[in-house]
């Protein structure tokens, strides 16, 4: 177990933004409160959980967790963490994906895996697709070596060979690296990037929230079903903004190759922006 040693704390906005798109990861250490935590944990106990088909000790929730928990509808906007995406993907953002888990006792690891598949798959459907995804997973209990920490392979999302086909799976691989981080920790993650996680050695369960995001314009191949309008007229207002169609896209098959209105500078992908302002 190679264990990352980054002081993500320190980094100033232009380092957290390389480190996610050049390594494939960010850490966002105790982004959550403990009261946060605690309410989502208390929310959430009651749920209705699935098991997965590889073992009945990985459990997840069958609700989506934002239409289950309050908090977790809140955490949709969270201010400290879409500060960030606002600045990594821009302003017109959709969330598209809510996803509770819970590791019980015994729990094998996760394989090494993508959560991006440009055709669609039976696993992630079209959502899958989007050429743009950013996975954001909380943390609601500590990670120890024990306790079915995070693993993954840096820079494995910007690879071309054969070997990173998202349509590919690995037990384990030479070069992962693993990640401890406190309670209430944020690690976000490109869906191109092959990730998984250690079995649960611990006494007690490990508990995670995940929330999908993505810029408009990276909308999925495929139509997919889209947000009940009843759950999300009754969404907290944070969250409303995010929760447009599932749907929604930049997709214009006909180009033009001197559009009008062409502009000259775009910050967003200047060579310079990992730079320190």
């Amino acid at each position: 177990m190679h264990i990352d040693e980054t002081d993500f704390a320190s980094m100033s906005r232009p380092e957290q933004i390389r480190h996610f798109e050049v390594e494939g990861y960010v850490v966002f250490p105790s982004i959550l409160t403990p009261e946060i935590i605690a309410k989502l944990k208390s929310e959430m106990a009651d749920a209705e959980m699935t098991h997965t088909s590889y073992s009945t000790q990985q459990q997840r929730s069958v609700v989506q967790p934002q239409w289950t928990s309050r908090t977790a509808a809140e955490l949709i906007g969270y201010p400290p963490l879409m500060d960030f995406l606002t600045d990594l993907m821009g302003p017109d953002i959709v969330f598209n994906r809510g996803f509770f888990q819970r590791s019980l006792v015994g729990c094998p690891g996760i394989s090494m895996h993508t959560d991006g598949q440009p055709h669609g798959s039976n696993l992630f459907g079209y959502e899958g697709s989007c050429p743009r995804l950013v996975r954001v997973l909380y943390y609601l209990d500590y990670l120890s070596e024990k306790r079915a920490p995070f693993r993954l392979i840096p820079r494995s999302h910007i690879s071309f060979h054969a070997e990173a086909s998202p349509y590919v799976r690995y037990t384990s691989h030479p070069e992962e690296i693993t990640l401890i981080v406190p309670a209430g920790s944020a690690v976000l993650i490109p869906s191109m990037l092959f990730h998984g996680s250690h079995p649960n050695l611990d006494e007690r369960p490990r508990e995670l929230l995940q929330m999908g995001y993505r810029p408009a314009w990276a909308g999925p191949v495929q139509p997919i079903e889209d947000w009940d309008p009843a759950l999300v007229a009754a969404a907290p207002d944070i969250a409303k903004p995010y929760l447009q169609s599932l749907n929604t896209s930049g997709q214009a098959f006909e180009q033009e190759h001197k559009p009008a209105g062409m502009k000259a500078e775009a910050p967003g992908i200047n060579p310079s922006r990992w730079e320190s302002r």
